[in-house]
């Protein structure tokens, strides 16, 4: 994968579903001032990049976060850390594939429901996971042709909307109260998130040290600009955007018409296909990094020989994923995959310090300015956006956390065991 292939990765991983809903339940919150808001999240995200950034500089192999707490804090806290990936990757994968058939139902009534979803479905995660078998560099294809397919419709919505912006609708009186505006940051927070996927499959990324961090701060500087003028667009352009449930559609039937509507929906689809495909290559890879280390069972790591992918971890986690999906059980452990990404988040950034006074660790090829400052922002922006979850949720990740601990010792036990036997 070259940098580019990773830029189509990070926008990719963030892009979701989240931008084709969120302008209206932002508005609502803070009217304006939404703006300000996307502004200071921006910030806030750029902060956890850019610690991303410098951690990612140092090494070469893939797990992304798992293998930033291995190396860190050893094998316990890194299987940890990568379980919380996995955990974040499989049940963002549920929850944004099932949305694919209720789209899908406005071109083909119909489709949302019964046997034609569990077609759908399975067409879909079976589709992907070939994607993923057959070569990274396929992989990484599909996912550069997905992200201009996303930010087309996007961009010609954002140009034909700038048109008819209507100045009176900028109005920047009241002012939000406090916990009005903080919640609008912390929804948007939620929806930068993914950007780490494109970190994971570093030990198939030429030269990662140096184009993992370009393309990190690339990737997410287009996300910026789109979701900020999206924003733009919609207040300006559409009546009633607080109370609508598809803000961008609507905004684009208000200036372009059906056919507007249509393509934005189109776009969506495209943008979810996107999501889904980097979600498949994430989740897989540390899978493989972990089996790599001995911390899952060695067959999990088998290459297939011809293709060079990780076959087993592959199928694997294509497997859990269309299960998850079809089942619906992902609606409980949806919950856990924010708060899993934020816990790695926090993780990532502890990591800056310790990795910087550790003479054996291998030098850095980004250097953030201020760089000790810049961590502990960013460890206490993931401990602030934790402290929001309730304890329901605080509970279900730490659970989530112990059965993945005791995978590990299990693993670890049986392992010696075998040794010892042969």
């Amino acid at each position: 994968m070259r940098r580019w292939d990773l830029v189509s990765v990070v926008i990719n991983g963030v892009i979701g579903a989240g931008i084709f809903g969120l302008p209206s339940k932002v508005f609502g919150l803070t009217g304006s001032y939404s703006l300000l808001a996307f502004g200071i999240c921006a910030l806030c995200v750029a902060i956890i990049v850019l610690n991303f950034c410098e951690v990612a500089s140092r090494y070469s192999g893939s797990g992304g976060p798992y293998l930033y707490a291995r190396e860190t804090y050893g094998p316990a806290v890194g299987f940890a850390v990568g379980w919380l990936v996995w955990i974040a990757r499989i049940t963002s994968f549920a929850a944004n594939c099932n949305l694919l058939p209720d789209y899908l139902d406005l071109f083909f009534p119909g489709a949302g429901s019964g046997a034609a979803r569990v077609l759908i479905i399975t067409g879909v995660v079976t589709a992907l996971a070939v994607v993923n078998l057959t070569g990274v560099r396929l992989v990484a294809d599909t996912s550069n042709a997905l992200a201009v397919g996303k930010l087309l419709p996007l961009a010609a919505f954002i140009v034909a909307g700038l048109c008819f912006l209507d100045p009176s609708r900028f109005t920047f009186a009241p002012s939000p109260v406090y916990r009005s505006f903080s919640q609008s940051v912390l929804l948007l927070v939620y929806a930068f998130t993914g950007f780490e996927m494109a970190v994971i499959p570093a030990g198939e990324t030429r030269n990662p040290q140096r184009n993992l961090p370009a393309a990190l701060i690339t990737g997410m500087a287009i996300v910026v600009i789109f979701y900020i003028l999206i924003q733009v667009v919609c207040i300006g352009t559409l009546p009633g955007l607080a109370t609508s449930h598809r803000p961008l559609a609507d905004a684009a039937l208000q200036f372009a018409g059906t056919w507007g509507a249509a393509l934005i929906t189109i776009g969506m689809l495209i943008s979810l296909a996107g999501n889904l495909n980097v979600l498949i290559l994430a989740a897989s890879r540390v899978v493989f990094a972990m089996a790599e280390y001995g911390e899952l069972p060695a067959g999990l790591a088998v290459i297939h020989p011809r293709h060079r992918t990780p076959v087993a971890s592959i199928l694997l986690t294509a497997v859990i994923m269309l299960v998850l999906t079809l089942s619906g059980t992902f609606i409980y452990l949806l919950t856990l995959s924010t708060l899993s990404r934020l816990v790695t988040y926090f993780v990532t950034c502890t990591a800056v310090p310790v990795l910087r006074r550790r003479v054996t660790a291998p030098p850095a090829a980004f250097l953030m300015p201020a760089g000790i400052v810049v961590a502990a922002a960013g460890m206490a922006l993931a401990l602030w956006l934790l402290s929001a979850s309730t304890l329901r949720e605080a509970r279900d990740t730490a659970a989530a956390a112990a059965v993945g601990v005791s995978i590990y010792w299990v693993n670890r036990k049986l392992t010696r065991q075998s040794k010892h036997e042969f």
